[in-house]
């Protein structure tokens, strides 16, 4: 007689398999590859592979999913462990595993959660499972500082929904995405075209969001250069590389005086602030000269030891000359785990280089921050990995905010596919802010971002270049920047209430059925 359950294991598998090919297939959705509906094709995929299966099934469908996507989308991450973490093979391909599983745990929560309130499908799928994605993606954004890096809505900055970004931020393109992709998951089930319809009013609403001026160009632009330094990062705080790494930014700033704002990367300057103040003086007096300001990352130490990642400005700043410390600062707030802060540091920092990287015991700078000035604008930093949390980026910007400024080092990851998803993310900011976004790296991708998320000029990476370019201002605020993820709150309440409502005389029936058996 043959066994039911092994009639059905090749299906278990075949599930399990084609959940972590759509998973894959998601990170081709981001950047560099950019194929936007492939995002839509992954989860629509997800969707149906976990419809009627038990919620241990379907989380288990769900993670392998996770599996699929963090695996191909994040693994680039290991080229910093083996680079740089000083750990044998073996050992770094357990931590990147490690990393891989607990992004795919989210995933896993969401199918499992899913499947496991009973909830007739067209509510599942149209109304819980969008508001539990987001639900799930914030807590990913937040818990242990926070990763937010492949949030489904960053996938779309090339696709039509890309107009919902001014309007309700990164995380509403996901919201769409997911309704989208359960309206056809359910007109697939179901075979009813009319199940269709949240997903075109979707397409509409997110159409008719593209062309409205949300912001207004100013009519002036500014010129600013961005000098990609490109120096290795195992050569950058070598002590007899400091003078040469200082006189190669100095040259090539020098050929471009007559930019109204030059800008340097994160910690350009391969040196504590208070150790160089003869240099930055004299740097500052040459600004001044030539009537153009200049913006640089370097790090510093206080009074009390604690070392920070800070961005300063130098030269037609608004302030009477330099003086240490820059009066015109701003501190890195928004920490890289292990990369800039080890936690359970007296246990870890023992056992493997990677837990001991160079300047990984930074201290945090305030949430938001005054904007810095420079050549009589006004810019809100966010260094490095600050420009993946939008809710900080747009807290930070004010109604006389004019760029948003992001300095980062990519080296760290080498040829990899970070740098690209990156720039997607800054690009992101960019147009829900309506703000164009200055992106200042060492070994690239440098570019000037417009304010609808378009690339105005970008160099290649790993060129010891100058990027040049007129970049336009804007005046007025998006309706992200003034009001943030509160329209997603009030969604995620409104559809609770609406699942609450028109289930309730389905419970209440279902518990007289239980009371009469």
């Amino acid at each position: 007689m043959l066994n039911i359950k092994t009639l059905k294991r090749p299906q278990v598998f075949m599930r399990i398999f084609g959940a972590a090919f759509s998973g894959a297939l998601a990170t081709l959705a981001f950047a560099p590859y950019s194929i936007w509906p492939a995002m839509l094709v992954s989860l629509f995929a997800l969707l149906l592979l976990i419809h009627e299966q038990s919620p241990k099934r379907a989380a288990l469908i769900g993670f392998s999913w996770g599996l699929g996507q963090f695996g191909t989308g994040v693994g680039w991450v290991y080229v910093v462990i083996e680079k740089f973490g000083g750990l044998p093979t073996a050992i770094g391909l357990l931590l990147i595993g490690l990393l891989v599983m607990y992004l795919a745990f989210y995933p896993a929560l969401f199918a499992f959660i899913l499947r496991r309130v009973q909830l007739p499908l067209a509510l599942s799928y149209l109304l819980f499972a969008p508001s539990l994605w987001l639900v799930i993606d914030w807590f990913r954004g937040w818990f242990l500082t926070g990763f937010p890096w492949l949030w489904p809505g960053y996938s779309q900055i090339e696709g039509p929904l890309s107009g919902f970004a001014p309007l309700i931020g990164v995380q509403g393109i996901t919201l769409a995405l997911l309704i989208i992709s359960g309206s056809i998951a359910l007109a697939a089930i179901t075979r009813k075209l009319s199940a269709l319809t949240p997903a075109l009013v979707a397409a509409i609403v997110a159409t008719v969001s593209g062309y409205v001026p949300w912001v207004q160009e100013t009519g002036e632009s500014v010129d600013v250069a961005m000098v990609q330094g490109n120096v290795p990062q195992e050569l950058k705080w070598l002590p007899s590389q400091r003078w040469p790494t200082l006189l190669s930014y100095q040259d090539m700033t020098r050929q471009n005086w007559d930019a109204d704002i030059v800008i340097w990367p994160e910690a350009a300057i391969p040196a504590l602030e208070r150790d160089v103040p003869d240099f930055l003086a004299r740097l500052d007096a040459a600004a001044i000269n030539n009537n153009t300001a200049i913006i640089t990352g370097v790090l510093d130490q206080n009074d009390d030891g604690q070392f920070y990642n800070n961005v300063i400005t130098l030269g037609d700043n608004g302030m009477q000359g330099y003086n240490y410390p820059a009066q015109e600062s701003y501190s890195k707030h928004h920490l890289l785990v292990f990369g800039e802060f080890v936690p359970f540091a007296d246990i870890l920092r023992p056992l493997a280089p990677l837990f001991n990287l160079p300047m990984s015991s930074f201290s945090r700078g305030d949430y938001t921050q005054p904007n810095i000035g420079a050549k009589g604008h006004q810019l809100a930093p966010a260094i490095c990995y600050e420009i993946a949390f939008s809710d900080q980026v747009r807290k930070s910007l004010t109604p006389e905010s004019d760029f948003i400024l992001t300095l980062s080092n990519d080296t760290w990851f080498g040829t990899s596919i970070g740098p690209h998803q990156h720039l997607e993310i800054a690009r992101m900011r960019a147009l829900e802010n309506g703000k164009p976004v200055l992106r200042s790296t060492n070994t690239g991708l440098t570019a000037a971002i417009g304010y609808q998320g378009d690339l105005i000029a970008q160099v290649p990476q790993f060129e010891t270049v100058v990027l040049r370019a007129d970049v336009p201002t804007t005046r007025g605020q998006t309706p992200y920047t003034q009001f943030g993820d509160w329209p997603l709150y009030i969604w995620i309440v409104l559809s609770g209430a609406a699942l609450f409502w028109l289930t309730r005389g389905q419970t209440t029936s279902q518990a007289k059925d239980d009371q009469s058996q």
